[in-house]
């Protein structure tokens, strides 16, 4: 074996001795004293307390005492008052379906317009041949009813072929019905114009909250926008309980004409067979059938 020169052998050994030296360095510092505290994670500050007040701004709003209602519920007085000047039109539009309506429920009765004695009594006379032209129409001129007036046209006709007849009572229905149906335009205009009047207390309301706003320049202040959204609430829904009520009524006298208009057609025709040409003729030759045979 070559033994190893001089040289040589000292370089390996300061390159041993360096390296030995690098590495105790490196695990003495691994194992420094802070490293087993745990120094390697991050400092946390200490928890200090705060020695002022928070700010007037943070700080919580204090409990307010009763307010006002934006929208009052107890006393109407006080809610038509609250609506707006809207509310004048809304309960003139009210005023006027009450009145109406009262109205054409009395006027439109079935007693008055087609008294059932008056009707049953005449339709079996002039059906029996208990009762002639003239008395007949003195009947039905005393009486007044609509369904008299009818009545009454026909009578005029006495004798007459029943396409004249049938022509005299359908003018005559018609101009009775033309009566009967008055007054329902009012009911059509309160439910059409009822919900734009509520409409427009809405958007005057409405502006009025903006307004308010906008002058007091507090747009975090929800309370000023409360009195133009009461009165925006309040005129809907005055419009919408005038206008539902209205349609409803236009629909139920609406009907109640047509079933007197049916009512009147039976009885009318009840009367028109009974007095037309082609009737009484067949009466009379059934009279003069009967007499022969008797004698």
């Amino acid at each position: 074996m070559m033994p190893i020169p001089s040289r040589l052998a000292r370089r390996l050994v300061a390159a041993a001795l360096l390296g030995a030296v690098a590495f105790a360095a490196s695990v003495a510092a691994a194992q420094s004293a802070r490293d087993w505290a745990g120094a390697s994670e991050p400092a946390r500050e200490p928890l200090r307390v705060a020695t002022q007040p928070p700010a007037a701004d943070d700080a919580p709003a204090e409990p307010r005492g009763p307010q006002e209602s934006a929208i009052p519920t107890d006393s109407l007085l006080e809610t038509v008052r609250r609506g707006g000047i809207l509310m004048i039109p809304l309960l003139g539009c009210s005023f006027l379906l009450a009145v109406f309506g009262i109205e054409r429920a009395v006027s439109l009765r079935t007693a008055r317009v087609v008294p059932k004695a008056f009707v049953t009594r005449f339709v079996e006379q002039v059906q029996s041949g208990g009762l002639a032209r003239g008395p007949a129409l003195d009947a039905c001129e005393e009486n007044a009813s609509p369904a008299a007036r009818v009545f009454a046209a026909t009578v005029r006709r006495w004798g007459r072929p029943a396409v004249e007849i049938e022509q005299a009572a359908i003018d005559a229905c018609e101009r009775e019905l033309n009566h009967l149906r008055r007054y329902r335009r009012i009911f059509n205009g309160v439910a059409t114009i009822a919900p734009l009047l509520g409409l427009l207390g809405t958007v005057v309301g409405l502006m009025h909250s903006f307004n308010d706003v906008a002058s007091a320049g507090a747009m975090g202040r929800p309370d000023l926008l409360a009195r133009g959204f009461g009165e925006a609430l309040i005129t809907t829904a005055m419009g919408l309980l005038v206008a539902i009520p209205a349609m409803v009524l236009q629909s139920f006298f609406t009907g109640r004409i047509d079933r007197l208009a049916i009512r009147l057609d039976e009885t009318c025709q009840q009367v028109i067979d009974a007095i037309s040409e082609e009737s009484l003729a067949g009466a009379r030759a059934l009279g003069e059938s009967r007499r022969r045979a008797a004698g």
